[in-house]
């Protein structure tokens, strides 16, 4: 059940709930009207889907949102493909799906749908934000992200920066080397709120930046906390980020997400493509790491944003990467066929998998303003 599937569910037990009345007429229209949102439940959240349908309806139907709530959860817990519906706080539904095949397959079929856009915002919130930076590269640097974030959140952004001098050509190089991009310069006339990261600790930054490129320096500045100092120089341990290595989160989410264009090349020469519902139950065993990893990647890029904190984007790309690579490392979760093995669904269902990976990876790291190699 797809989540698109799962919303159209919750709008019909809504709709036997009017009919038999339980609620009162007006609630189908206010429903329609805003649209039967369901999502991935937040970190330590229950079940695998969540809606706020019963807060949406309340006041139309003249009830407590917990009254809606109870009165959906009971037809909803009778709906094929749903095991149980909790509800937690003032009247959310907390949906379980009735296996874990369901839910893997509900999630990468929303991935597919999505592509790099899983996680995103749509339509625009009509949200304004301007996020304020000194004239500091790390602090410029991790305001673009944050504004790409939040453009995927629906959120229109302005970076601003303290700075009389904008045309100084060592800072604009260094601008332009990592494709930082400042909308505006000057002192704002009213005092706003200033994203001050931890700074470079680097006398000649443009030049650590060119030793290290535009990927690898983005990263070091990045993936630290921003109260954490960042390794730039090669004092520092910059040069770390560097190196093709297990040590190096940056180079195992960029070989992760090389890994899963391979093997979608490599299944191509061997005549099947990834089929997300294709594989039988007892064949296909769904990897619970790299299912949460994935599933947790929405509330983790809203995080982001909402903290303006490029860093829970950059630890949760980590996660999902290494997830993918223990899970395709696995004699369980081999991909490709082996030998004289023939393709089987439970192969183009793994492949689906690993391309749902490798979609949030490159979704993640361009919002990063790091390049998805397809190979490495």
């Amino acid at each position: 059940m797809t989540p698109v599937e799962l919303s159209r569910t919750v709008l019909r037990a809504m709709r036997h709930a009017v009919d038999a009345g339980e609620l009162s007429a007006d609630v189908a229209a206010s429903a329609e009207a805003g649209n039967v949102r369901v999502e991935r439940p937040r970190p330590g959240g229950r079940g695998d889907f969540a809606t706020n349908v019963a807060l949406q309806i309340a006041r139309a139907a003249g009830r407590t949102p917990r009254d809606v709530a109870e009165v959906l959860s009971s037809r909803l817990a009778a709906e094929p493909g749903i095991a149980g519906v909790d509800i937690t706080g003032p009247g959310f539904l907390n949906i379980t799906l009735t296996d874990a095949r369901a839910r893997t397959d509900a999630l990468v079929r929303e991935i597919h749908e999505r592509g790099r856009c899983y996680g995103h915002v749509h339509p625009d919130t009509g949200d304004v934000a301007q996020i304020h930076v000194p004239r500091e590269l790390r602090a410029a640097v991790l305001a673009d992200s944050a504004r790409r974030i939040l453009r995927s959140q629906g959120v229109l952004v302005r970076v601003t920066c303290d700075d009389d001098k904008p045309d100084d050509p060592a800072w604009a190089a260094a601008l332009h080397a990592l494709d930082v991009r400042v909308d505006a310069y000057g002192r704002p006339p009213e005092p706003l709120p200033t994203l001050r990261p931890v700074p470079v600790a680097a006398p000649v930054p443009a030049d650590a930046v060119r030793r290290l490129g535009r990927d690898a320096a983005r990263w070091a500045l990045l993936h630290p906390a921003p109260h954490d100092h960042p390794r730039v120089t090669p004092e520092q341990g910059g040069d770390e980020h560097l190196v093709q290595r297990e040590s190096n989160p940056l180079f195992r989410v960029q070989y992760a997400y090389a890994r899963t264009r391979a093997l979608t090349r490599n299944a191509a020469a061997l005549g099947f493509t990834a089929e997300p519902d294709g594989a039988p139950d007892d064949t296909a065993q769904a990897p619970p790491a790299l299912l949460n990893a994935l599933g947790d990647y929405p509330a983790a890029l809203a995080s982001a944003g909402r903290h303006r904190a490029p860093d829970r984007l950059a630890r949760q790309l980590v996660v999902i990467a290494d997830a993918f690579l223990a899970f395709q490392s696995a004699p369980q979760g081999a991909v490709l066929p082996r030998g004289d093995e023939k393709p089987s669904a439970a192969h183009r269902a793994r492949l689906a998998l690993a391309e749902a990976a490798g979609t949030v990876l490159a979704g993640g790291l361009s919002l990063l303003g790091i390049s998805a190699p397809e190979f490495v």
